[in-house]
This record gives C-alpha cells, sequence and structure tokens, in this order.
C-alpha cells in the first residue's frame, strides 16, 4: 500500500552547481573569459589553429612531393613562380611543399615531447609533494635538481650523440629535459593544498593516496600544467630547430624547418635567401603564437583578473 508519498526523481549525475565547482571547469571559464578581452591570445589562437588544420592537411596542400628531386639546371634554386610558390632549393624540391609537411614534424615533436614531459613530470610531482620524506628531499627531488642543473642543450647533444640523431630520439630527450620543470611545479602545487580541509576529510574517511592525489589534487595541477606546456611548446619547436639546423635533430630528407634553415643558410649568399624564407617565417609564427596563447592562459590563471568583468 502506498504511504501517500510522491517518488522523488533521482539526482541528477552532475548538477550544475556541482559543474561550476570543480578546478577544471573554473579554470576553462577564466580562460575563456580573459581570452575575449586578449586580442594577442585570440590572434595566437587562431594562427595555431590555422597551423593544425596544415599538419593535418598536409598531403592535400602540398603542391608538391615534398621529397621529389630533380637535379636539372632549370630546376635548381629557383625564385618564387606559379609553379613554386616558395622557389625550389639545391635539390629542385617544392620549398613551400616542404615547409607543410614541416608544419606535421614540428607539431608531432610538440605533441610528444610535451605528452612525455607530463607524463613523466606530473606524476613524479604528485608522489614527492603528498608522499614527502625521504623519497622526495633524496630521491625525486635530487633527480630533478641534477636534471635542471645541467643546460638543457648541452644534454640533449650529449644523449643525440650517445644514441644517433634521428626524430624519434629528438622527441623524446626533449621531453625528458622538460619533465623536471613539470615535476617542480606539481610537487609546489601539491604542498601548497596538502593541509586543506578537504585532503583531510579525504584522509579521514580512509581513502587510499592514490585516490586522494588522482581525484583531489590533480584537478587543481591541470589547469597550471597546461599554461606551461603552451609556454613550453615555443621552447620546444625553437630547441628541434636548432637541433636540425646543426645536424643533431630530424635528419634529411625529412623536411623540418630547422634542417630546411640550415640548407638555405649555406647558400644563403650565393644562390639566394628563397630556400629558407617559408621554413623561417614558419618558426618564427608559431613560437610567437604559442607564446601569446601562454601568455593569455597565465593572465587567465592570475587571482587578481579572475573577477574583472
Amino acid at each position: 500500500m502506498s504511504d501517500g508519498t510522491a517518488p522523488q526523481a533521482a539526482p541528477p549525475l552532475l548538477s550544475l552547481s556541482g559543474l561550476a565547482e570543480r578546478p577544471w571547469y573554473r579554470a576553462l571559464r577564466a580562460i575563456l573569459r580573459v581570452y575575449v578581452r586578449n586580442r594577442p591570445a585570440v590572434v595566437g589562437a587562431v594562427i595555431l589553429i590555422g597551423f593544425g588544420i596544415v599538419a593535418a592537411l598536409a598531403p592535400l596542400l602540398a603542391p608538391a612531393d615534398p621529397l621529389q628531386t630533380e637535379q636539372t639546371r632549370e630546376a635548381v634554386f629557383n625564385s618564387p613562380s606559379w609553379d613554386h610558390l616558395a622557389g625550389t632549393d639545391r635539390l629542385g624540391r617544392d620549398v613551400l611543399s616542404r615547409a607543410i609537411f614541416g608544419t606535421r614534424i614540428a607539431w608531432q615533436i610538440v605533441i610528444v615531447a610535451i605528452g612525455i614531459a607530463v607524463g613523466l613530470g606530473v606524476p613524479l610531482g604528485l608522489l614527492a609533494g603528498y608522499v614527502g620524506g625521504k623519497l622526495d628531499e633524496l630521491v625525486i627531488m635530487r633527480v630533478v635538481d641534477a636534471v635542471m642543473a645541467m643546460p638543457g642543450l648541452i644534454l640533449i647533444l650529449a644523449v643525440v650523440g650517445a644514441t644517433g640523431p634521428s626524430l624519434t630520439n629528438t622527441m623524446i630527450i626533449i621531453g625528458v629535459v622538460w619533465a623536471p620543470g613539470y615535476a617542480r611545479l606539481t610537487r609546489g602545487i601539491v604542498l601548497s593544498i596538502k593541509q586543506e580541509v578537504y585532503i583531510d576529510a579525504a584522509r579521514a574517511i580512509g581513502a587510499p593516496p592514490a585516490r586522494i592525489m588522482r581525484r583531489h589534487m590533480l584537478p587543481n595541477v591541470i589547469a597550471p600544467v597546461m599554461v606551461l606546456a603552451s609556454l613550453s611548446a615555443a621552447g620546444i619547436i625553437l630547441t628541434e630547430a636548432g637541433l636540425s639546423f646543426i645536424g643533431a635533430g630530424v635528419q634529411p630528407p625529412t623536411p623540418a624547418w630547422g634542417g630546411m634553415v640550415a640548407e638555405g643558410y649555406r647558400t644563403m649568399l650565393t644562390r639566394g635567401a628563397w630556400p629558407l624564407v617559408a621554413p623561417a617565417l614558419g618558426i618564427i609564427l608559431l613560437v610567437m603564437s604559442f607564446n601569446f596563447v601562454g601568455d593569455g592562459m597565465r593572465d587567465a590563471m592570475d587571482p587578481r583578473l579572475r573577477n574583472v568583468r
């Protein structure tokens, strides 16, 4: 027999008020609010989206095969024309096609290197900050300090010299060298929230450390890590370009921007600077765009700007 009370509806899986309290949601809302009035960040984001589209559609956008050579007097070192909008290089290859495919290489290096850096640095930072003690002071952070004490480029050159230059080795070693920065950032955030009431409450109800780190600490780390990733992407591009320029990065005939600039530089005074213009512009625009986006995200994370309308 019914007791006369109406059945209650099941609670929603995620209420709007609960969503608004999530750290990643607040960070995203702050980023969007700041981006509306930060014109350089908007321009940088648009350029990044454009480079992403070019990288994804490189086979469709490239007017020629980037590896096809034509070593005849008429085909090499041509200045820009309707047939070759950015000219040709010393092997008769279309520079614009190689620059377009170089966009794909640049994005691949950035994504993989940052993925490795985040995958190594964030878990180590979480573990060091939460566990503390000897594991933090004598093991994890001493290794981090040792890596950060070495000049990054020299360390990369030493490892590349031992393992051999290649695209894979370049991505891995750059990611490993960048990982300590993410570890130190994560550790600092964890130490700042380690004694918060909600962390103590989670411990009191018997939540295991892995769950506390994953459910309560990691969401607070995501937004600062996003800012660091957007800022470090520019440094990763410049590092890879420098390695390829001196022959220690991506190896020919793979169309990497740094290698293309090196080829153009060697013949700039005798045959013209056209072979290096397109890849150099690509490096400049992509680096500036990542810096603009990173500055915008950093402003969005500034507590002094969050409540500004």
